[in-house]
């Protein structure tokens, strides 16, 4: 994000929300990891280019999955687990992170983080880059929901909220296509920003120079 064009992806509201949810684990080594495209543990090949201690990812499982030792005893609240997977929004070619959920409420033993690799090739783990993110999630509380569709027209008022916005945003997006200045100086629309309204300061500040606002990068 930070090294895209005038970063962009800050104006993302979800993405930038998305983007700092959770907390990462680093890597203590960098490694390098190869597997052959064979189903056996030994088709895995893992070194140590650099790190201190013994190395923390290994071949255990078979089927192209990596292995990262997490040398932690998590402990949460009864009811609530712990949501387990890689970095939010970092692709790594090659390879995959696999979720898991713990329930951390009651395990006493660790876990490990797993990656599997997508075809037979090389990949590398820098030393401190995230192989590993986790949250807190309740237990049961996505059984505490249920999906229901209903036409947009039963409820007039959100129905005109939504005509408004859609209209405004075609409005916005022709100015843009047709090069009018004042949409074009405008540089973004920020109406789902809540804070845009009553013009609180924001964290982050955006490179783009016809921006005075600047971008929400969380929730309170």
């Amino acid at each position: 994000m930070e090294d895209a064009d005038k970063k962009f992806p800050y104006r993302c509201l979800p993405l930038v929300i998305a983007n700092q949810y959770g907390w990462e684990i680093l890597s203590t080594h960098h490694v390098r990891a190869s597997w052959d495209g064979t189903s056996g543990p030994e088709g895995l090949y893992v070194e140590s280019l650099y790190g201190d201690g013994r190395p923390h990812c290994h071949s255990h499982f078979g089927e192209g999955v990596l292995t990262f030792q997490i040398p932690f005893l998590f402990k949460t609240p009864v009811g609530w687990n712990l949501m387990v997977r890689g970095p939010t929004n970092s692709p790594k070619d090659g390879i995959v992170a696999l979720d898991g959920i713990i329930e951390t409420d009651w395990a006493h033993s660790t876990f490990t983080m797993n990656w599997r690799f997508t075809r037979a090739c090389t990949v590398e783990f820098a030393l401190r880059e995230p192989i590993c993110l986790f949250f807190p999630i309740r237990r049961g509380v996505l059984e505490m929901f249920r999906g229901e569709l209903r036409m947009l027209k039963a409820d007039r008022e959100f129905e005109n909220k939504f005509r408004e916005w859609s209209a405004s945003r075609d409005r916005f997006l022709s100015g843009l296509e047709k090069g009018k200045p004042e949409v074009v100086a405008q540089g973004w629309q920020k109406d789902y920003m809540q804070t845009a309204k009553d013009k609180k300061p924001l964290a982050h500040p955006f490179a783009n120079e016809n921006v005075v606002d600047r971008a929400r990068t969380g929730r309170s």
